[in-house]
C-alpha cells in the first residue's frame, strides 16, 4: 500500500516544481506559497484524522478515507490548467486526504510493535514508503521522456496507482484496536491534554521551529537546476537520488535509534539537512553539488522522519496514540507551510544563495534549541540480552 501511494504521489512531486515554475510560469514566491499549501494545509486536518481514528478505534477506516480522497484529485490537476485558484484548491484537497490519513497509519504502525522497536517499525516502513518515492519519479521521467510535456499522462497514470494503493489497503492491511471492548472513547480535551505532558510538549515545541526552517524539497531541486541550468527532462531524476539514500538508510537509521536512543539520530539528520542548504551555496562541480545535496537530504529524511513518531509513540497512551502522533504531526506542518512561503519570498526579493544562506542560519540556531528541548533518554536502548531499557524521566 505504502509502496503504491507513494509512487502515485512522488510522480506528482517529481514534475510539480518544473511544471508550476517552468510550464506555466510561476515565480519562486508563487511557488512557494502553492509549496508551503501543498506540504502545509495537512496541519489542520491532521488533528481531526486522529482523534476521529482514536474515539472511533478505526485507524484503518479513517486512512482509507484520506487516502481515497488524495486519489480522486490527482485527475483535477491537470482539469485545473494554469488557473491558481484551481491549483490551489485541488492541492489543498489532496493534502487534506494526506492530513486525516497520516495519524492513524502511523497509529496502526505504533500499535502494532512493542516500544523498544519502534524505530524499527517505522523505518521498516519508510524504506517501503521510499521504494515507491524512488518508482515515481522514474515513472514520471519516463513519461516525459517519450512524450515532451506529457504532464497530462503523468496526472492520470498517478491517480491510476493512487486506486490501486486504495484496493490494497482495503484487501490486505488488518485494522488494530487502541480500545478495550467496552472501554471509554477519548475526547477531544483528553487528546490535547496530551500537551500538559513536559516531555512531549518540548518534542512538539522542537519539532515545530525546526519544521520552521525546513524548507521544501522542490526548492532544493530548483536550486541545483538554477545552477547547472541543466535540460528539463532530466529535473524529474532528481528525487531519485534522495530517495535511494533514504530506502538503504531508513531501517538501520530505526534499528541504531532504537539501540543507542532517538535523540541523536534525530538530532544529526537535521544536521544533515543543513549540510544541504550549505552544499548549494558552495563553489562546487556539478557531479559533486548534485551528489551531496541528494545524498544529504537522503540522510535527513532516513535520520527524521519515523524516528520522530518513533520518539513520540511510547509516550502517548494506546487509546490516543493516533490523535497524539497528530499533534505533533500538526506543529512540523504547520511550521513547513511558513517556511516555503517564506523562503519563496526570499528568494524572489533576494536570489536563491541569499535565501540559501538566510536558512541556514535559522536551522542552525532551531537545532541548537532543539537539542536543549529533548533531552537525552535511555528509551529503546538495548541490552546486551537484548531486553528493553525503559527509564522515566524526572520531570
Amino acid at each position: 500500500m505504502s509502496l503504491l501511494t507513494d509512487l502515485s504521489s512522488e510522480m506528482i512531486t517529481a514534475v510539480l516544481p518544473l511544471y508550476l515554475v517552468v510550464g506555466l510560469g510561476m515565480t519562486p514566491l508563487q511557488f512557494g506559497f502553492l509549496d508551503g499549501l501543498y506540504n502545509g494545509v495537512t496541519a489542520f486536518v491532521r488533528l481531526l484524522g486522529g482523534h476521529v481514528a482514536d474515539r472511533w478505534s478505526q485507524h484503518k477506516l479513517v486512512a482509507g478515507i484520506g487516502y481515497a480522497l488524495s486519489a480522486i484529485c490527482k485527475p483535477f490537476l491537470l482539469l485545473s490548467g494554469a488557473s491558481t485558484t484551481a491549483l490551489s484548491a485541488t492541492l489543498a484537497v489532496d493534502r487534506i486526504g494526506k492530513g486525516i490519513r497520516t495519524a492513524p497509519r502511523d497509529a496502526l504502525i505504533s500499535l502494532s510493535v512493542d516500544d523498544a522497536h519502534q524505530g524499527r517499525a517505522f523505518g521498516v516502513h519508510r524504506a517501503m514508503d521510499t521504494a515507491g518515492a524512488l518508482m515515481g519519479p522514474l515513472a514520471a521521467f519516463a513519461l516525459l521522456w517519450l512524450v515532451a510535456d506529457a504532464f497530462d499522462a503523468v496526472f492520470i497514470v498517478s491517480f491510476c496507482f493512487a486506486v490501486l494503493g486504495v484496493l490494497v489497503l482495503i484487501a490486505f492491511v488488518p485494522g488494530r484496536s487502541s480500545l478495550p471492548v467496552g472501554g471509554p472513547r477519548p475526547t477531544l480535551r483528553e487528546t490535547v491534554g496530551i500537551l500538559a505532558v513536559p516531555k512531549f510538549r518540548r518534542l512538539l515545541i522542537a519539532a515545530t521551529i525546526l519544521g520552521l526552517v525546513t524548507i521544501g524539497d522542490g526548492f532544493l531541486y530548483l536550486g541545483i537546476q538554477e545552477r547547472l541550468q541543466f535540460d528539463t527532462a532530466f529535473f524529474p531524476l532528481l528525487p531519485l537520488g534522495s530517495a535511494l539514500v533514504y530506502l538503504l538508510l531508513a531501517v538501520p537509521m530505526g534499528r541504531l535509534a532504537d539501540r543507542i536512543g532517538r535523540r541523536l539520530p534525530f538530532l544529526l539528520g537535521n544536521l544533515a539537512l543543513l549540510g544541504a542548504y550549505s552544499t548549494l551555496v558552495l563553489p562546487l562541480d556539478g557531479p559533486v553539488l548534485v551528489v551531496m545535496v541528494l545524498g544529504l537530504l537522503g540522510v535527513f529524511y532516513a535520520a527524521t522522519d519515523g524516528v520522530l513518531m518513533a520518539l513520540a509513540g511510547p509516550d502517548i497512551p494506546r487509546e490516543r496514540r493516533a490523535g497524539g502522533l497528530a499533534l505533533l504531526q500538526t506543529g512540523q506542518a504547520t511550521g513547513r507551510l511558513f517556511a516555503a512561503v517564506l523562503f519563496g519570498a526570499a528568494w524572489t526579493l533576494w536570489g536563491v544563495e541569499t535565501a540559501l544562506v538566510a536558512a541556514a542560519v535559522a536551522l542552525l540556531v532551531a537545532l541548537v534549541v532543539a537539542a536543549l528541548l529533548i533531552r537525552p533518554d535511555s528509551r529503546g536502548v538495548q541490552t546486551p540480552e537484548g531486553a528493553p531499557q525503559l527509564e522515566e524521566e524526572n520531570s
